[in-house]
């Protein structure tokens, strides 16, 4: 009977699994060599209005990287980091062919363009081998999931819990709550996700609200064992593949390894970064990456510690492509292998998975406050 249930269960998550949107991914370079057995997915949020996504404005056409980050799964279950790209960094035009969807782009050396026009031009193959490219950090897998696809997730789950510092009544993001804490669902935890027109009004403090937002969320699943549940399981895989789109290489049995590394894993050894930038100075709406980034990309490939004292070198780079070469993975970490990259959220001004979600009051300092 067991044996008969666990192959009824597997038959389920095959034909779910086999629902998802495939895209192959065809290499523009050298990719970065693979220095540990880590695993690296490239996760997207794209803001397409194709199909149901249409109710978020079907005015708007194509599509945008909403969301940029790198989920890194250390060796042996050592712990996890979740790096954010800001949407507005600058990367170099590469060439990309078409895909569907996409039109591609031709390669324009010595130009560059943000990181999600690398999405909008060219997919997520496009924005894969750019993230690679400029990195050097060897990617193993990426995921792409749209607004109906986070919204329902986060339904299946059973909400997530947001702690706000004043009241938010933000008409861009129809997102209006009041002071203190709230658990909310799909809607208002995508408004959320997405607010930008708030503290600051960048998407650097957005990031960081979002960080919260995934703490909290990873809490949620820990305390309530969501992962331990295959109906559940089930619920969030089936909602998720109709709006999901993964590299071809992205198996099931890989996929559900991953979920298994991650379902013992204590929040606080789940570390959230932001990746340093510093303003580009050909535009005040762009960042760029400073040549101490360089670090940090190769403490993640090398699952090596770096020194509390990491700071960014506050120089941009300003010369096109070239501007890249600068973080190389051939910067030397402070740690041998081995030692994990246990205090990169420390080093970088991140937070843990144990942090306590209501002490994000910074995330939303700024003009733009709430009423």
């Amino acid at each position: 009977m067991i044996v008969v249930a666990s192959i009824g269960a597997y038959l389920k998550f095959r034909s779910v699994w086999d629902s998802i949107k495939r895209v192959s991914i065809a290499r523009l370079g050298p990719q970065p060599p693979k220095l540990t057995s880590a695993t690296n997915i490239l996760v997207i949020g794209s803001d397409s209005r194709a199909g149901p996504n249409r109710k978020f404005g079907a005015d708007i056409t194509g599509q945008r990287s909403d969301t940029i980050m790198v989920l890194h799964i250390a060796p042996g279950k050592q712990g996890v980091i979740v790096l954010s790209i800001p949407r507005d960094s600058v990367v170099p035009v590469l060439a990309c062919p078409p895909e569907p969807g996409s039109a591609g782009q031709l390669a324009q050396p010595g130009q560059v363009e943000q990181i999600n026009a690398t999405f909008a031009n060219g997919g997520p193959a496009c924005l894969f081998n750019t993230v690679e490219q400029t990195s050097h950090l060897h990617l193993d897998h990426f995921i792409e999931l749209n607004f109906t696809g986070f919204e329902r997730v986060i339904d299946d789950i059973g909400g997530v819990s947001i702690c706000l510092p004043f009241a938010i009544n933000d008409p861009l993001s129809n997102l209006h709550l009041s002071r203190g804490r709230h658990h909310v669902y799909g809607r208002e935890a995508l408004a959320f996700w997405r607010a930008r027109y708030i503290g600051e009004g960048s998407d650097l403090q957005r990031i960081r609200r979002d960080q919260y937002l995934m703490v909290s969320l990873l809490q949620g699943i820990e305390r309530r064992d969501l992962l331990a549940s295959p109906s559940r399981i089930l619920a969030v895989s089936t909602d998720a593949a109709h709006s999901m789109t993964t590299d071809s290489g992205l198996s099931l049995p890989t996929m559900i390894g991953i979920v298994e590394s991650l379902r013992h894993l204590p929040p606080g050894s789940v570390q959230f970064i932001e990746l340093p930038t510093v303003q580009y100075p050909r535009n005040p709406n762009w960042v760029s990456w400073p040549a101490s980034d360089a670090s940090l990309f190769s403490a993640i490939a090398r699952d090596q510690a770096v020194g509390p004292t990491a700071k960014m070198s506050g120089r941009a780079l300003t010369n096109g492509p070239a501007q890249f070469t600068a973080t190389k993975v051939a910067a030397k970490a402070s740690a041998p292998p081995g030692s994990g990259p246990r205090n990169l959220a420390r080093s970088y001004g991140g937070i843990t998975g144990s942090a306590n979600v209501c002490n994000d009051s910074t995330a939303f300092a700024g003009p733009r406050g709430g009423s």
